[in-house]
């Protein structure tokens, strides 16, 4: 009897974990762009959902003069919306994060935007986040090039930013 008593509540976690990991997907046309990593999806029911892309983040833009964003912040709000605004794209979501938004890997036919956007220097891998040793790999090759944010001599991680604009 014991054992079974263990074993009931173990299942239960395991079945939760379950349920928990499977990615949901969403179709649908990009409609806006906030920044190099958030963007607004619109659905076949005319639904928009606020998505963050998973396992990049991309430098801050600015919110006014007591808020000022860092350099390569527009630039790289431009080439997310240079891969994805008005196309038909996948969302594969793994999360919601403390916001409400959905946190997915944005595919556009077979081209992974989250991925790109580091791959152009654009954004860095969110280390905190981040499992798939092809974004360290693409951040890597973006660095050696100096592309984008790797031109800086050095640049501040985007959580750091927040960070010290917080103090």
């Amino acid at each position: 009897m014991i054992r079974l008593n263990i074993l009931s509540p173990l299942l239960l976690v395991l079945l939760c974990h379950v349920a928990i990991a499977a990615p949901s997907v969403l179709d649908g046309r990009v409609v806006g762009i906030q920044d190099g990593d958030t963007l607004t999806l619109l659905d076949a029911e005319s639904i928009q959902h606020r998505i963050r892309l998973a396992s990049i983040d991309a430098p801050e833009i600015g919110h006014g003069s007591k808020k000022p964003g860092q350099p390569f912040g527009q630039r790289s709000k431009q080439a997310l919306s240079d891969l994805v605004y008005g196309r038909e794209v996948r969302a594969v979501c793994e999360t919601d994060d403390k916001y409400g938004r959905k946190v997915c890997t944005i595919m556009v036919e077979s081209l992974n935007a989250n991925l790109e956007q580091v791959r152009l220097g654009m954004a860095m891998v969110y280390r905190k986040y981040a499992r798939d040793q092809a974004y360290f790999a693409a951040e890597g090759e973006a660095k050696e090039a100096r592309r984008g944010l790797w031109a800086d001599p050095n640049p501040i991680p985007p959580w750091e930013w927040r960070h010290r604009s917080k103090q």
